[in-house]
């Protein structure tokens, strides 16, 4: 398994602050063209992300596993899900409010 974290780096305060975590999965293929599976996990710290509550999910098939560098997997992975591309759109699970902000 990849495991993608976005950290904050505060220059202020030099506190370090993970705000987003991606997983992607093996899920078949062949030595040289793979398929995977990724999500993303719902929160905003550590103790929401490590809840492992899944946010989007998405799938890429057919990625050229030795060919390019493992940022377009990430990249495409961002685009399945939605985040990126054409289909660029907020969705509803993306929405923090009530306890879950505070959390």
């Amino acid at each position: 398994m990849i495991v993608v974290r976005v950290e904050l780096h505060s220059a202020i305060t030099r506190k370090v602050t993970e705000i987003a975590r991606m997983h992607i999965r093996n899920a078949g293929g062949t030595k040289d063209i793979g398929n995977y599976s990724a999500e993303t996990l719902r929160g905003r710290s550590r103790e929401q992300l490590d809840r492992g509550v899944c946010q989007r999910g998405g799938t890429v098939l057919g990625y050229p596993r030795l060919r390019i560098h493992v940022w377009h997997l990430v990249a495409r992975a961002l685009i399945a899900m939605r985040y990126a591309g054409a289909a660029e759109l907020e969705q509803e699970t993306d929405l923090f409010g009530g306890e879950q902000a505070d959390a």
